[in-house]
Order: structure tokens, then sequence, then C-alpha cells
């Protein structure tokens, strides 16, 4: 455990190398759902090297140790229950969402559901700016996938409607459908577009473009792709 704390700290040191000057800050503080690993972690410890405050909502099972030398606030709870969603809502005056909601096979997954309370939350309390981390593929299909479909089908067609969901909702929100992602550092190379375009990505480097997509008011309403170009795409590894 001890690892893991001195590991994040060290993470926040070389994240803010990556954290461009001249641009407009997040309005704090952000409520970040999905934020004990992967790139939900990734974001949370960019917000914190720009010293945005932050809450991370988490599972009564998560591990948050990780989250300890941050500085950040934790509300618990389980995304697929609205109570515990409008709950971490009420927690604070949050302006600005991110959910980087995911599961692991055999459990029920919140894609969807969890995603749809994450908005109707945002929309009841005035928190008006959602960025929504989805996948690269999602989008591409509104029919139910079917018996022999595979998993991944199934989880493409719960994120294509979630994000159908926040896009009607009148909210400021951003959608990113990043590319294959990858357990590295950030790079500082990766990019958002609105084309669609097969790429990988890191945790780490996506983490610091949701940040960049936060400071830019020109990605409000819009999907975006997100890759980076100096790594090979996933058929080419």
């Amino acid at each position: 455990m001890m690892f893991r704390k001195m590991f994040a700290g060290l993470l926040v040191s070389l994240i803010s190398v990556f954290v461009t000057s001249g641009v407009m800050a997040v309005e704090g503080p952000v409520l970040v759902f999905g934020g004990t690993s992967g790139t939900g972690l990734a974001t949370v410890q960019v917000l914190r090297a720009q010293d945005v405050p932050v809450t991370v909502f988490v599972r009564p099972t998560s591990d948050t140790s990780v989250l300890e030398p941050l500085g950040v606030k934790t509300v618990v709870g389980n995304a697929l229950n609205a109570d515990d969603v409008n709950a971490a809502f009420a927690s604070g005056s949050f302006k600005t969402v991110v959910s980087s909601l995911g599961g692991r096979r055999g459990e029920p997954r919140p894609d969807l559901e969890g995603n749809k309370n994450i908005t109707a939350g945002a929309k009841a309390t005035g928190a008006k700016r959602v960025i929504q981390i989805s996948s690269i593929g999602a989008g591409e299909t509104r029919e139910p996938p079917g018996e022999d479909a595979n998993f991944m089908a199934g989880v493409l067609y719960m994120k294509t409607l979630a994000e159908d969901d926040l896009i009607a909702s009148g909210l400021d929100y951003t959608v990113i459908r990043p590319g294959g992602l990858r357990r590295g550092v950030a790079t500082g190379t990766g990019v958002v577009m609105e084309e669609e375009r097969m790429g990988s990505i890191d945790r780490q480097e996506l983490g610091r473009l949701v940040v960049q997509v936060l400071n830019d008011p020109s990605t409000v309403g819009k999907v975006l792709y997100a890759i980076d170009p100096a790594l090979p795409v996933p058929d080419e590894e």
C-alpha cells in the first residue's frame, strides 16, 4: 500500500509536466465516477496536478488507497442506485462531472443505467458540464444485439444508449470514444478529433486529454475520438 501511495504521488508530479499553461481553468469542484482506476484515476491525477478540487464516487468494495495521497473527497455508493448517485451530487456544488464508468465480466454493468443516473443527477442539480467516456464502436447500432452476439456487442449497445441519453439531456456534454486502451504513461502526443479513426491510447494519456477537453469550450456538444498517433493501431501490434 505504501508503494501505491508513493507511485500515485509520483504520477501527479509527472503528469503536471504535460499540463498546458494559458488554457481556461476547469471550474471545480469536479465529481468523477469511475475514478479509482484506469482512465478515471488518470483524470483525477491530472485535475489534482492543476489543484482542482475533486470528489470521487467509489463503490463500497473499491480500493481507495491510491486516492489518499491526491487529497480528494470520496462518496461511497453504487452507480446503479439512483439514490446513491443523487447523494453524491448533493455532497457538493458541482459544475463539472466526468463519467468513466466500466465493469468486469460477471458483474452488473453500469454503462447504461449508471450513466443515465449520472445524467439525471447532473440535470437535477445544475451540473451543466458532463464528460462521458464511451468507446470506439459505440453509436453504430441502436438495436439490441442478438443472442449469438459477443460480450463487447452488448457493452457497445449499452454505451450507445447512454450516449443518446446524454446528448438528448440539454447538458453541455462531450462524449469521448477512445481507441484501444493500453496501460502506459501520459505521452503528450494523444489527440481528440471529430473524425473516427482507429488507433490506441494509454489510459494516462487519455486522462490528460479528458482534462484538455474540459478546458476547451469548443468541445461542448460534440462526440470526439481519442487516439495517440505515436502508437500502433491494435491490429498492427
